[in-house]
């Protein structure tokens, strides 16, 4: 499953700078993650200051 970032989001964008395949953007007031671009790496989980970028 792909990830998601939940409402802890500070939109720091430090997991849209992590993602290897450029799935995050910044969306209204949080950053979303494509799931259809997603691979499911991490990276953005690993990245993230707050933990908001999960496992679905």
């Amino acid at each position: 499953m792909a990830y998601k970032i939940s409402d802890e989001c500070i939109s720091c964008g430090a997991c849209a700078g992590a993602c290897p395949v450029e799935a995050i953007s910044e969306g209204d007031g949080k950053y979303v993650i494509d799931a259809d671009t997603c691979i499911e790496c991490g990276a953005c989980a690993d990245a993230c200051p707050v933990g908001a970028a999960q496992a679905e």
